[in-house]
Parts: C-alpha cells; sequence; structure tokens
C-alpha cells in the first residue's frame, strides 16, 4: 500500500482523550482543530517549567541522496518503539511546507507503518501555522512600500530594500520580480522577489522564540532595510510593524499536537529551510516535549553536517538543549550512491560501492563524536532488497568504527521493527548520555567560525570570499559578537559541490554573500548555489494528487 493508503487505515484516537491518556493534559489546555489535531496552551506549557527535563534524542543522516534516507520515518518509528519497550516517548516534528509536497520531494510525516497522521491535514494546510507566518511576512513587505510611498520619513534606501515577499510554493517565476508598475498610484517601480515561506526569517523566529514577548521583541528586531549611507540599518520596529505581526502569529507559536500510526503523541511545530535556516522544530515544542516525556525524540534537517551542526551550534546553543545521544540514519541505497553508483542500479548487490560509499557515513561519524563530543548510534534504515552480504558489511565497518550499527524495520513493520534500536538507544541514554560540545567559541569572530565549521565539520583546506564579503562579517562581528553562523551550501555534500559524493577533502568553501538575520540572532553564510526559491520538476508530484467526490485525497506520499 502506499503511504496515504496505510494512513488512512489508521485508528486514530480523538487527540483530546490521547492527551490525557497518555500525557496527563487536561482538555481545557488544548485547542482542539478538529478530532486529531490540537494546540498546546501558552499557560499550560508555562505550567510545565519547574518540572524536570527528559532525555533529547537527535535524529539525523548521511547526505541526502536520491535514494533517500528516511529520517522522519525514522524518528517517528523510533518513537513508537520507545513506547513499546515501555519508555514513555514523545517525538518532535517540523511541519511538512507545501512547495515540496507538491514538487519532487514529497511530504514529511514519514512513511509506510511509521507515520504521523492525519497525514493529508499534516501534509496540506494542518492548522493554519504557515499560513499565519506567511501573513505576518507580507504585511511587513507591505507595510515597507506603503512607508515610501507616502513620503518615506525613515530614509529607507530603496534601492537596499531587504525584505522579499513569500508564497508557500516552488514557484520560479517569482524569484525576481518588478512591482509598482502603472504609475504612482500603485506605488513606486522597483525590483523585487519571494522566497518560499520556509526560508522566512519569521518562521526561523518563531522556532526560536521562547514565548510570545520573546517572539515580538524578535519581530521588532528585523531589518528591513538600510539607509543611504548603506550601513544604517532600519527595523520592523521602526515601521510599528513587530505588534501586528505577533497578533498575526498567536496561535501560530502554540506547538501542535497530533498522533502516530500506534497512537503515540508527536508535536510537529515549524519548519525552517535546513539551509538558509537552522532547519529544526520550535524550541518551544521540544522543551515542552521534555518536560512531558521521559524520551524525546527529534530531527534535524538534512545531512549531520548541516542540519545536527546548527541543531547543536545554533538551537542547542540559544536554547540550552543538551542531546544525549545522535542517531545517524543511513541506508545501503545510499551508501552505494556515495560509493559512484547511478539511481537505476542501487537495488542490485554491490558490495565494492557500498565499502566505497562507507566514507561518508564514516565522516559523519567522526564529526559526531569529534566536534559535537557526542555518543553516536547508527541507524540502517532497511530496504527489502538490500542482500544480507550488503547489511553484514555495514555491520562489520560500522564496528570498526567503534559504532554501533541496528538494523531497523520500522517502515514496514512500524515500532515492531525498530525495537532492537530502541532498546540500543535507550541503553546508551540510560547509561551514558553525551554532554555535547559546539564546533566554536561563541565569542569568536564570524570569520574564525565560518572556517571552524568548513574544516572541521565539511573537511574543506580553506575558505575563501571577497573583500566586501570579509569586511561585512568584520563589522557585524564588532556588533553581533555572540551571533552563531547558519551556513547555507548544498547538502547533498560535504563540498559546495552537489555532484561530489562520500567524503571530499582538500576542498576549497567560497562564501559568496552574508546576511544578517538579527531577528532569529545569527549570520547567514551562503556557500555555492543555494535558491531561497525553488522551483518545480519537469514532473511534479502535484500531477499525481487528486480528490474524489467524497473528499478522500490520493497521490501524496
Amino acid at each position: 500500500m502506499s503511504d496515504i493508503e496505510i494512513a488512512r487505515q489508521a485508528r486514530m484516537i480523538p487527540i483530546i482523550d490521547l492527551a490525557s491518556e497518555k500525557l496527563g493534559i487536561p482538555s481545557r489546555e488544548l485547542d482542539p482543530y478538529g478530532h486529531f489535531k490540537a494546540k498546546l496552551s501558552l499557560d499550560y506549557i508555562h505550567s510545565l517549567e519547574n518540572r524536570p527535563d527528559g532525555k533529547l534524542i537527535l535524529v539525523t543522516a548521511i547526505s541526502p541522496t536520491p535514494a533517500g534516507e528516511g529520517k522522519t520515518t525514522t524518528t517517528v518509528g523510533l518513537g513508537d518503539a520507545l513506547n513499546r519497550i515501555g519508555k514513555k516517548a514523545v517525538m518532535c516534528l517540523r511541519e511538512p511546507s507545501l512547495g515540496p509536497c507538491f514538487g519532487v520531494k514529497g511530504g514529511a510525516a514519514g512513511g509506510g507503518h511509521a507515520q504521523v497522521v492525519p497525514m493529508e491535514d499534516i501534509n496540506l494546510h494542518f492548522t493554519g501555522d504557515f499560513h499565519a507566518i506567511g501573513v505576518a511576512h507580507n504585511l511587513l513587505s507591505a507595510l515597507i512600500d506603503n512607508h515610501i510611498t507616502h513620503g518615506n520619513a525613515l530614509g529607507i534606501d530603496p534601492r537596499r530594500i531587504q525584505w522579499k515577499r513569500v508564497v508557500d510554493m516552488n514557484d520560479r517565476a517569482l524569484r525576481k520580480i518588478v512591482i509598482g508598475l502603472g504609475g504612482a498610484p500603485n506605488g513606486y517601480l522597483r525590483e523585487e522577489g519571494f522566497d518560499i515561506v520556509v526560508a522566512s526569517e519569521v518562521m526561523a523566529i518563531l522556532c526560536l522564540a521562547t514565548d510570545l514577548k520573546d517572539l515580538k521583541e524578535r519581530l521588532g528586531r528585523v531589518i528591513v532595510a538600510y539607509k543611504a549611507d548603506g550601513r544604517t540599518p532600519v527595523y520592523a520596529r521602526d515601521l510599528k510593524a513587530h505588534g501586528a505581526m505577533a497578533a498575526l502569529l498567536k496561535d501560530a507559536i502554540k506547538p501542535n499536537l497530533v498522533q502516530t500510526l500506534e497512537n503515540n503523541i508527536a508535536i510537529i511545530h515549524g519548519g525552517p529551510f535546513a539551509n538558509i535556516a537552522h532547519g529544526c522544530n520550535t524550541v518551544m515544542a521540544t522543551r515542552t516535549a521534555l518536560k512531558l516525556a521521559d524520551y524525546v525524540v527529534t530531527e534535524a534537517g538534512f545531512g549531520a553536517d548541516l542540519g545536527a551542526e546548527k541543531f547543536i551550534d545554533i538551537k542547542c546553543r540559544m536554547a540550552d538543549l543538551d542531546p544525549a545521544v545522535v542517531v545517524l540514519v543511513a541506508t545501503v541505497r545510499a551508501l552505494k550512491f556515495h560509493g559512484g553508483v547511478g539511481k537505476e542500479a542501487l537495488d542490485q548487490e554491490n558490495l565494492a560501492a557500498l565499502e566505497a560509499g562507507f566514507s561518508n557515513l564514516e565522516k559523519h561519524v567522526l564529526n559526531i563524536r569529534e566536534h559535537y563530543q557526542l555518543p553516536c548510534v547508527v541507524a540502517i534504515n532497511h530496504f527489502h532488497f538490500d542482500t544480507a552480504a550488503e547489511v553484514e558489511l555495514l555491520r562489520r565497518k560500522c564496528e570498526a568504527l567503534g559504532v554501533k550499527a541496528v538494523i531497523a524495520k520500522h517502515w514496514a513493520d512500524g515500532g515492531k521493527g525498530a525495537e532492537d534500536l530502541a532498546r540500543v538507544v535507550a541503553a546508551q541514554v540510560d547509561s551514558q548520555p553525551g554532554r555535547h560540545a559546539f564546533v566554536y567559541e561563541k565569542d569568536a569572530p564570524l570569520w574564525t567560525k565560518i572556517e571552524a565549521i568548513a574544516t572541521k565539520v565539511y573537511g574543506a583546506a580553506s575558505v575563501s570570499a571577497d573583500t566586501k564579503v570579509r569586511q561585512q562579517l568584520e563589522h557585524w562581528s564588532e556588533v553581533h559578537p555572540d551571533y552563531p553562523v547558519c551556513m547555507a551550501k548544498t547538502q547533498m555534500s560535504f563540498s559546495t559541490d552537489a555532484g561530489a559524493r562520500g567524503a571530499p577533502t582538500g576542498h576549497n568553501v567560497h562564501i559568496r554573500e552574508v546576511r544578517l538575520a538579527n531577528g532569529a540572532g545569527f549570520v547567514v553564510a551562503i556557500a555555492g548555489d543555494i535558491m531561497t526559491m525553488p522551483g518545480l520538476p519537469k514532473s511534479p508530484a502535484a500531477e499525481a494528487i487528486d480528490v474524489d467526490e467524497h473528499g478522500q485525497i490520493r497521490g501524496l506520499f
């Protein structure tokens, strides 16, 4: 069966009843969105502050490939398995974006028998959080142009506006546009563009905010433009925009509760781009889950060089979180791809390619243990055409590296198929939980932070940038000495070359642009060709999605 057919057969329990049964949450503290989705009240979240924290488990992966790795699926499967072996576990996930859902990637609700439900709702409009984020972002865009039209008392230089507009869809035609056509009644003529909603700084802010007060303050810090001198910033608070923006987000800031196919609680909240932002679910969701459960399983976007590094150096640093262990997801197929096999031949046994591609997994493990200083467990996300020889080779190579590798069959068998993984992870957490380290010091210059990530995590030999970029970083280092760096590069490789498989070394990382996300509180360093507005493929997933006369959706995956 397809993912959506499996999800449709789920026997869901009303979320109000399930939250009370599993976590003891009173019904009055939940705002239901139908029967199977609900938002948790901020007052209840604040009431949990004095409870002890559970243990935090981070799920990440090897460098992504067209073969697929299954990070979200493993997060769900591991969470279900922990509950099956008697542990009180909650999962924390990101919300899917409509762009990838209708593009090429598909949804982000897990897969097979390791899913969160209601799958269609989660992958489509869910509880309206992304809509609220998009409207809040575009309100600020409208206020900028309106201010200039009515006299520009703040002295905004229209050539130095930093704030684009957003829409939650892959639409390459909107990357570069011209607005204000038609004369003075329609504003002023200028170039503009759209990003996808998940690339909005409002999304990053929502995911890092600790409460409504913090959210509003961060929104006010957003830099929307510069004055004619090119150095004096204009903030959202100067436009008196942050109050209305926060009002639009007053419900979106509340974490969303849903359930897995096995009726375990999952909190799905926030979804920042894992390149241009930090790619994690909200701080509020993670902190809340830690107060409600003994084990919290969460994920970080893309491979461990991007998602896990940002999880540690940005999210954990800002939110004072302490992950106990890292689960690194890998597949035999993906490692063969890193070993040089084409996508069409990945189902065929190829021990030589698997051995060659193992370098990618090895580098990620070394990063986790040496630079993040956390214990690591490798989850081999099993496919039915993986041969016994391939699995055994992968196990042996992991053992030689000093890391435990566990076969997980949650896609086919749900939580039952990940019980071995759950036991290994729980044993690690209970006996020797890790204490993470950061890749760079908090007060190091921004350029030093970039060099640390590139040379330590990516295996680069050097980092380069134009003089203008270096000067900008030097200035920001003086003004914002404690800001972390959010590296934006291809997720497909340790290098900036998306086609470089395995674990390339000796390469140069060229920083072509830097951006100040002042509301979020980090600096974005863009290396290589990164787009904040993706395009649709030749045959987008939208072509296969449909709804029948009974309202039943098909084609989602």
